[in-house]
């Protein structure tokens, strides 16, 4: 396995370092996937406390032939120039993961026609629109993504654990901002662009952040794509609803001509033995130094390999 420092976006005013992975042995030119980050600011390999779950995919994936880039998300590397825009998911993700299948198409050692897209959680919900918007990749592995809107996906996880349980003065002050933060997106497609970028929802987001993301959903991008797909999930993920989103993307798929689903018994949002299972406790969920698991990275190479 190689790795190769690069920058996506180098001539840009976002330029993001990263790693190019490429295999050792084989046949050149290599297929090759680019990873997609999820919600939040994450440096090039995901790192959450103690996991690193890109940095996992990629070298796994270079031992079984196939070859990556992983980047800096914008928002990680550049917050504070970030924070002085109207940030949309096409700031957030769209254009780096563009400009990311583009160097890997005019490398000489990846096959052009072989590059897929690979988004964990808000990346895998984005990866449809990425490929429509520019990244026109060979497949699309969907990992841990959410097939609703993504403001409905953040108040179920919200409400579920805190607004149902807790009591007493810690409940009280759990209601009352949960109600505050969502009663701004009420009627969120009936605002204007304007109104919307002018109500403030949380780190720097705005209202028409929700609004852009959510005006054509993934189904609706799904439909137009005959392409390969793999959607991966794992049965203990509190992040993403196992039934309400990988099985709403079963449905959203079901007469797609090329769809594989995969669902993993025992692990977590990104593909690791679950810890405590609960999104009350992320810390204690990610804390615990493991890896994501072998079976998961071989279905991914499998499923590029035989494409």
């Amino acid at each position: 396995m190689l790795e190769e420092k690069i920058v996506v976006g180098c001539c840009g005013d976002f330029p993001l370092n990263g790693l190019l992975t490429i295999p050792e042995g084989g046949s050149a030119p290599y297929p090759a996937v680019v990873f997609v980050h999820g919600s939040g600011s994450s440096d090039m390999d995901s790192k959450v406390f103690s996991i690193r779950p890109f940095k996992d995919f990629a070298e796994g994936l270079a031992k079984l032939g196939v070859a990556s880039i992983r980047y800096d998300k914008r928002s990680f590397a550049h917050a504070r120039k970030m924070m002085k825009t109207t940030i949309t998911a096409k700031e957030e993700a769209i254009e780096d993961a563009v400009l990311a299948a583009n160097m890997l198409k005019n490398d000489p050692r990846i096959d052009p026609n072989k590059v897929f897209i690979s988004g964990l959680s808000l990346g895998g919900m984005l990866a449809p629109r990425i490929d429509a918007e520019g990244g026109d990749y060979a497949g699309l592995i969907l990992m841990a993504a959410p097939a609703r809107r993504m403001e409905v996906v953040m108040k179920e996880q919200v409400e579920d654990p805190f607004l149902k349980k807790p009591g007493g003065l810690l409940g009280w002050m759990i209601k009352r901002q949960t109600k505050k933060l969502f009663s701004k997106l009420e009627n969120l497609y009936d605002m204007s662009d304007e109104e919307a970028k002018a109500i403030s929802i949380m780190g720097g987001a705005t209202a028409f952040y929700f609004k852009d993301m959510g005006k054509k959903q993934v189904s609706e991008y799904l439909q137009a794509i005959t392409k390969p797909i793999l959607v991966i999930h794992g049965d203990g993920d509190f992040q993403v609803s196992t039934e309400k989103d990988f099985g709403e993307f079963k449905r959203i798929l079901q007469n797609h001509p090329d769809a594989t689903f995969k669902l993993y018994p025992g692990l977590n949002h990104v593909f690791m033995p679950v810890v405590c299972g609960d999104i009350k406790s992320p810390k204690e969920e990610y804390s615990k130094p493991q890896h994501v698991e072998g079976c998961v990275i071989a279905d991914i190479a499998e499923w590029i390999n035989s494409k």
